[in-house]
Order: structure tokens, then C-alpha cells, then sequence
């Protein structure tokens, strides 16, 4: 794993049900993607008392979701992920720039002690190969990459769940410049998790014109 100056890897966080943090506590559990961006731009604005109840809540109705559908495809993007089961919430999230914004969420449940970990998308039939599945307190920033690194899909190509959709376009064709923001990678838990991947995706692009200087 590489690391990258001015971002702290040991950072652990005490717990992943930090009530004391006001915007995290907000956005746990939220689905959408679109949604949750609206919900930090009005937190940010301190607008958030302004935002209708509707986009604030967990999860949509049915009639909610074609509402937003109607908008725009990518309004559905995390929309038909799996509610959390009790004591359980996400840590992390991988969002894919497709048509409908796949999203991927990266989970964390409380239980006898330990903490156990899962990973789900909005499709039944996707299964998903973890690092690791269990431990005795939260991921440090370096676990956390590493479990995102060495867990996979099964898609066939490397790179695990940060690098693999990226790495299965490339091979379809397309440049890597125009990949380098296909991919998101964040968590409101881990601060600079998004900043790391930023930086390891740039780095996928650069290694590529470096080897279209070589030829």
C-alpha cells in the first residue's frame, strides 16, 4: 500500500456510532447518494432545517425513488441498497460513475463483542470477497484501505473493490485520464480516505502516460 504525505493511516476512530459528530450522524444510514451530497451542501450552508423531510430519511418509498427517477437516472444511485440491520452501519462506500450511480456499501455490524463486516450492493445476485470479516475494534485508516484493496467482487480484474471497475473499463477501451473520477471512494467516518484514493487514481493515470512516453 502507498502512502502519501499529510495523510495520518493510524487515524481509528473509538467507534463507528459517534453521536458527537453532527453531519456523520446525519448521513448514517442515508442511501442515496445524490441525497447525501444534498445533505452536506445544506449542512455546510447551515441550511440543513430547510431541506424537506423526505430527502433526509434512511430510505425512499417506492414512490419517492420513480419521483427522483423521473429527474434523472443517477438520482437512483444507492437508492435500492439494502437497509442496515440492527446495530449495523456503513463505514465506507464506493460510487461508480454509471448511468444509474452504482453505489457499493462497505458495513460494519456490533455483535458479542466484536465487530463484523460485510459488503452489499443493489443487485441480489453480486457476492463479494472480503479481506477480512471480523475484528475487535474499528479499522484503522490503513485497515480500511487494506480491506478495500483485498476485497473484491469477483469481476476478474485486479485492483480489489477501489481499482477493479476502473481496471475492467480500461480494458474496454477507454483512457485512463477519462477514468480517473469513475470511481469514488469515501467514508464521513474516515476523513481522508476519499483524499488517498484521489491520489492512487491520478497515479493509475499517470502510470499510463508514462508507459505511452516510454513507447
Amino acid at each position: 500500500m502507498k502512502r502519501y504525505r499529510g495523510i495520518k493511516y493510524s487515524f481509528r476512530p473509538k467507534s463507528y456510532w459517534d453521536e458527537d459528530n453532527v453531519l456523520q450522524a446525519l448521513l448514517r444510514d442515508v442511501k442515496g447518494a445524490e441525497r447525501r451530497k444534498m445533505i452536506k451542501a445544506y449542512y455546510d450552508q447551515g441550511n440543513f432545517l430547510e431541506l424537506e423531510e423526505s430527502f433526509t430519511k434512511a430510505s425512499l418509498s417506492d414512490e419517492e425513488r420513480y419521483r427522483l427517477a423521473s429527474i434523472h437516472p443517477m438520482f437512483m444511485g444507492g437508492e435500492y441498497l439494502p437497509d442496515c440491520n440492527s446495530n449495523e452501519t456503513e463505514i465506507a462506500r464506493v460510487t461508480l460513475r454509471s448511468t444509474m450511480q452504482d453505489v457499493i456499501s462497505i458495513r460494519a455490524k456490533e455483535e458479542d463483542g466484536e465487530l463484523h463486516y460485510s459488503v452489499t450492493d443493489e443487485y441480489d445476485d453480486h457476492e463479494f470477497r472480503l479481506w477480512r470479516d471480523s475484528s475487535l475494534e474499528p479499522f484503522s485508516l490503513k485497515d480500511l484501505i487494506e480491506f478495500l484493496d483485498k476485497s473484491s467482487q469477483g469481476i476478474g480484474y485486479p485492483g480489489g473493490l477501489s481499482l477493479a471497475y476502473n481496471n475492467s473499463n480500461a480494458d474496454s477501451g477507454l483512457d485512463r485520464e477519462s477514468l480517473e473520477d469513475f470511481t469514488t471512494i469515501s467514508s464521513e467516518i474516515y476523513s481522508h480516505l476519499e483524499e488517498h484514493y484521489d491520489r492512487v487514481f491520478a497515479d493509475w493515470v499517470a502510470e499510463e502516460q508514462e508507459e505511452e512516453v516510454v513507447r
